[in-house]
């Protein structure tokens, strides 16, 4: 094992600013909203395994199904454009989700390993360590957890007015990167 501390704080902050845990808040309040209190454990759990599970064998599971990298990313590109819209419009398109599944479907994926997370854990695969890339998944976990389990309390300080003001600013942001993987996938 060769680990560097440099290359971790690296992929640490790529990984970072792909996850955006921060700007995917609102749309968590509200998941905790309709379906009560999210389970922040089983929703750290999965992220991270999808995340070091398809670094791994990703893009040969995606190969073997006949779905290219750059489709898979359209694909995810429209989950995400649809979870903009509904927080930019306040429009509902999808079905209601248990609590439990809530925690999985949409927190653990596509708003923690997203295709924009799954594709960049590829992209840097090639460029770093394997054991790098691994500490700088647990780094970004040990986040994501500390902001999903403190969910309620971001909200109090944030009230009602900061929420729904993030929610719109972050739909957008959210909408800018959905079309952006759109673009660079579907070569427009």
């Amino acid at each position: 094992m060769n680990f560097n501390f440099r290359e971790i704080a690296t992929i640490s902050m790529i990984l970072f600013a792909v996850i955006d845990v921060i700007g995917s808040l609102p749309v968590i309040i509200d998941l905790q909203g309709k379906h009560g209190k999210i389970k922040s454990e089983k929703a750290t759990v999965v992220s991270g395994v999808i995340m070091i599970v398809f670094m791994f064998i990703g893009e040969q599971i995606l190969n073997l199904i006949g779905i290219d990298v750059s489709s898979f990313a359209i694909a995810g590109s429209f989950i995400i454009f649809f979870l903009a819209l509904e927080m930019i419009l306040g429009i509902k398109f999808y079905k209601e989700e248990t609590a439990s599944t809530a925690s999985v479907v949409p927190i653990a994926f596509p708003l923690i390993a997203g295709t924009g997370t799954l594709t960049t854990l590829l992209s840097i695969r090639a460029e770093y360590k394997v054991e790098n890339i691994i500490v700088a998944i647990l780094v970004n976990l040990v986040f994501v957890y500390i902001v999903l389990r403190n969910t309620y309390r971001l909200e109090k300080i944030l009230g009602v007015g900061g929420i729904n003001i993030l929610r719109k600013v972050f739909g957008v942001i959210l909408l800018a990167i959905a079309v952006k993987l759109f673009r660079t996938h579907a070569g427009v």
